[in-house]
């Protein structure tokens, strides 16, 4: 069975490319896809994914608010979070919120697979 994915980020582009780099991988099924912390927050609690990829700087509440609600509503989703910002600071209050991984954004693609994926397998590796 397919690892289930949520995927949260403002930029239309982009989730349509997470939708179908993840989509490519036969472990992987994106079962939402949202536009801002509150709708992820309400996809997650209603397909309980086993990894939430959450952009940081989304709109209503942002990657902090999302991580609150994902720990509340489905507290088993794992959560990436991930920014076009490396910034130690952010990273650490991203990852001390909850989140069990950070990536920067456009490092390289199959990062962000190979992170959902080890996420998933309970070896998150922070920052």
């Amino acid at each position: 069975m397919a690892l289930t994915v949520v995927i949260a980020d403002d930029e239309a582009a982009v989730r349509a490319a997470l939708v179908d780099m993840l989509g490519e991988h036969p472990a992987l099924s994106v079962v939402g896809v949202a536009a801002d912390a509150e709708a992820a927050v309400r996809l997650v609690g209603e397909h309980h994914p086993g990894v939430a990829v959450i952009d940081v700087r989304i709109p209503r509440g942002g990657g902090l608010e999302a991580i609150a609600g994902i720990r509340a509503v489905s507290p088993e989703t794992r959560i990436v979070a991930y920014s076009a910002a490396d910034d130690r600071a952010q990273m650490s209050r991203i990852l001390t919120a909850g989140a069990d991984r950070y990536v920067v954004k456009g490092a390289n693609a199959h990062h962000l697979v190979e992170a959902i994926l080890e996420t998933a397998e309970g070896h998150p590796r922070r920052g």
